[in-house]
């Protein structure tokens, strides 16, 4: 964004604004869950209904709602949890203190025959513990919110997500028990870790931490050194709460960085990723990158140029190992800002002005798109996702705040939760 700050502002605070109307407007208001994905009869996100919790105080202090209209959204969401079927049942909401991945939109129930998931739990406390610490006011609905902030981050068993292992586990399902898979190697469980770590009720151990820690990737990738993480979102997800900078644990003293600089360092490989272009998709370059989770046009297998491409649909894309289908998605670039506005700023710049990517769409970008897979019409930008989803608007929101002022670590950097968190893990130094 080559324009003066001000352009640059007004830029930012529109797609704020219009990624936020995603929470206004695909949320049911009876129970204030918030819906995954877009598209019809689609259940709830737990994970969204977090983000969601976390951008009303944005949202507040923005002017997009009045407070009063965020403290009725956030009392609906929180109370609605608190008071959901709660216990072993197969179509319950949750089960100790954790929630189902994916609920029904109107009953609130399970839906899928999901798993109770451990990290999108961790999400959606997350979000309930920023509600709790921003509604600060003297009045009964601003108390209930803190009341029952505390109450929901309270009520999760940790040590019974272990499973009488070091790690966490993934989740739970009623059918068959705890999932095989477990928090290990970097990722966006950092957040997990730090909420179980910092419980006053059913904490973690602080062996669990150093555990998960041991399995840290140290790479060399695309002119960079850092803790590997392949999608770009597992890079910036935890770092929606919590301020890194100038804090450290053992692993990232021994490195002589911090989280905040490793993230840094993540989307200037994903940038240079995009420069070198190993695969040779069409589109890559300086200015549209952004490899992560995301929709994508799959599955299929097609020639294209003579050159037979295999394309996925929901998939964890990453950098450099992949998968890699040419789908690139520009919320996980946006979600970059505080890290690298340097190199994220003309990236907006060029999704909305040369790529034209908001264009016809009511919530700012679109969850993803992909010059390379060929459609009729002949689409400059391939094929385009017909749909948003809540876990890609959040980000957008979330870390555009963070990028201007810092609002969501200024924040939590006061839930005594967090900051025990921080210190049972090892992290000193900074504003700890």
């Amino acid at each position: 964004m080559g324009e003066s700050k001000n352009a640059v502002d007004a830029a930012l605070e529109k797609l704020q604004h219009d990624s936020f109307k995603y929470f206004l407007h695909e949320t049911n208001p009876a129970n204030g869950l918030v819906i995954d994905k877009t598209e019809p009869d689609w259940p709830s996100s737990i994970a969204a209904t977090g983000l969601a919790l976390a951008s009303y105080p944005v949202a507040v202090e923005r002017g997009f709602i009045p407070r009063a209209a965020a403290v009725e959204r956030t009392l609906t969401t929180l109370r609605f949890f608190w008071n959901s079927p709660h216990g072993p049942e197969p179509d319950a909401t949750g089960y100790r203190g954790f929630y189902y991945h994916f609920l029904d939109m109107r009953t609130g129930r399970r839906a899928w025959q999901c798993e109770l998931s451990t990290v999108d739990s961790a999400f959606l406390l997350a979000g309930a513990l920023t509600a709790g610490q921003f509604f600060d006011a003297p009045t009964s609905d601003e108390e209930e919110i803190r009341t029952l902030a505390d109450a929901l981050y309270r009520r999760a068993d940790w040590q019974w997500a272990q499973d009488g292992g070091a790690t966490v586990t993934h989740g739970w399902k009623p059918e068959s028990g705890f999932l095989k898979y477990r928090w290990e190697g970097y990722d966006e469980a950092l957040l997990l870790y730090l909420l179980g770590l910092g419980s006053p009720t059913y904490p973690l151990p602080e062996d669990s931490y150093a555990v998960w820690a041991s399995t840290y990737q140290w790479e060399r990738s695309y002119g960079q050194e850092y803790l590997y993480a392949g999608p770009l979102f597992t890079h910036q997800l935890s770092h929606i709460w919590i301020d890194f900078r100038g804090i450290q644990d053992a692993f990232m003293r021994g490195k002589g960085i911090d989280y905040f600089e490793n993230s840094r360092r993540a989307t200037y490989a994903q940038q240079q990723y995009a420069i070198e272009n190993p695969l040779k998709f069409e589109g890559y370059s300086r200015h549209c990158w952004g490899t992560t989770a995301s929709d994508g046009p799959g599955p299929a297998i097609i020639k294209v140029n003579g050159v037979e491409r295999q394309f996925f649909n929901y998939e964890g894309r990453g950098v450099p190992y992949g998968p890699d289908d040419g789908t690139i998605a520009p919320w996980c670039v946006v979600a970059s800002l505080p890290f690298a506005p340097e190199i994220v700023l003309p990236t907006i710049d060029h999704c909305i002005h040369r790529a034209k990517l908001t264009e016809l769409n009511l919530y700012g970008f679109k969850a993803s798109f992909n010059p390379t897979y060929p459609v009729k019409g002949g689409n400059r930008n391939g094929w385009v996702s017909p749909w948003h989803y809540g876990l890609n608007q959040g980000p957008i929101v979330l870390m555009i705040e963070n990028y201007r002022n810092g609002l969501l670590w200024h924040v939590m950097r006061n839930c005594p939760y967090l900051a025990t968190g921080l210190r049972r893990a090892g992290f000193s130094g900074g504003w700890l």
